[in-house]
């Protein structure tokens, strides 16, 4: 999962959000050196990833993207899953995408000095652009992968993703659907962080 999966999926937590989302720049036992809160969101990130790798949804995704990013198909399809889950925002959350990325923010800004160095660099851009709002157009989730290609081996291939999007919608839709039913149930079973989807109340 991409960021915006990562951040909805720690419940309302400032510190479980943190955790989460620098999930990917903590390696092995550092998580250690950090307090419970944010240790915690930490290793839901590494649970949700280790989920997302073995979800049958999530591996069938992938091959729509298998023929342009090759090793990298998991991270177009986590992108993707991001965009489905922006562009959808009201079918999971009865606060507007708006005020949740906001609330974020606030909570990353707040362990700013905690932060791993690497996020420290990239997060005030990616506030001021407010890049998790724009998950919600093909064409932001497009310029995210143009963005990671400039500093990564990551291929890119102008209007990719928003043509497949366009021809696959309902495909991927369903995908993701079932997906985010599954991991929202095994975050709410193993984490009691009581995510619930307004559909479900």
């Amino acid at each position: 999962m991409n960021f915006l999966a990562h951040l909805y999926l720690s419940g309302n937590s400032g510190d479980i959000m943190t955790g989460n989302f620098i999930g990917d720049y903590i390696k092995g036992n550092r998580y250690l050196a950090y307090r419970d809160g944010i240790r915690r969101g930490i290793l839901i990130h590494r649970k949700i990833d280790h989920f997302t790798d073995h979800h049958k949804a999530f591996l069938e995704t992938k091959n729509y993207f298998r023929p342009v990013y090759s090793r990298y198909s998991g991270i177009a399809a986590d992108v993707v899953f991001d965009y489905f889950l922006a562009n959808n925002w009201p079918l999971f959350s009865e606060v507007s995408l708006s005020e949740f990325a906001s609330y974020a923010h606030s909570a990353l800004l707040k362990n700013f000095d905690i932060l791993p160095d690497e996020v420290k660099r990239f997060l005030p851009i990616m506030i001021h652009n407010r890049r998790l709002e724009s998950y919600a157009t093909a064409e932001g989730i497009d310029t995210s992968l143009r963005i990671m290609s400039g500093y990564s081996s990551i291929p890119y291939r102008e209007s990719f993703i928003p043509d497949l999007l366009s021809s696959r919608h309902d495909q991927l839709f369903h995908l993701f659907n079932q997906f985010m039913d599954d991991i929202i149930d095994f975050i709410n079973e193993n984490e009691n962080l009581a995510i619930v989807r307004p559909v479900d109340q």
